[in-house]
């Protein structure tokens, strides 16, 4: 029993080591989704349904002036973003002909959705929320050019 924990317990240091790996430093843009490993991917729950799994933008490490910022002032940027990389898709998403023409996002584009939206969970290296597929407010190039609030 304690083989298979210590066994566990790597697996999931190695998880957190992936999430860590794919936030490039504190200065630039903290998450390069490029950098995710399948592996690490297939790891994360997958949704049922009509739920996409949403990675949420922490933001940059650092103000326009130079000032590193804490890591709380980080992790609390996260909780309150708006923004986020969606990583899994439910099979059902999208598939309602009544609410939905054609599919509003899709695995790797970045959203917006409302503060509150979701179920959140944490994984080893973040946040992670889970949100019904009309919870997605709209679809964006780039997280930065949404300014928190």
């Amino acid at each position: 029993m304690t083989k298979t924990a210590t066994a566990d317990f790597s697996d999931v240091g190695e998880a957190a080591e992936k999430v860590a790996s794919a936030y490039v430093s504190k200065e630039d843009r903290v998450l390069d989704p490029t950098l995710l490993g399948k592996t690490l991917i297939e790891r994360i729950p997958n949704p049922t349904g009509w739920r996409i799994v949403v990675l949420p933008y922490r933001g940059k490490g650092k103000t326009e002036g130079g000032v590193l910022l804490p890591d709380k002032i980080v992790d609390d940027n996260q909780i309150a973003t708006q923004v986020g990389y969606v990583l899994k898709v439910g099979t059902l998403a999208y598939k309602d002909a009544k609410k939905f023409d054609s599919p509003w996002c899709g695995e790797g584009d970045w959203v917006m959705f409302a503060r509150y939206a979701g179920s959140r969970f944490r994984i080893d290296g973040g946040e992670v929320r889970i949100l019904n597929d009309d919870e997605v407010l709209a679809t964006i190039s780039d997280p930065e050019d949404v300014l928190y609030t």
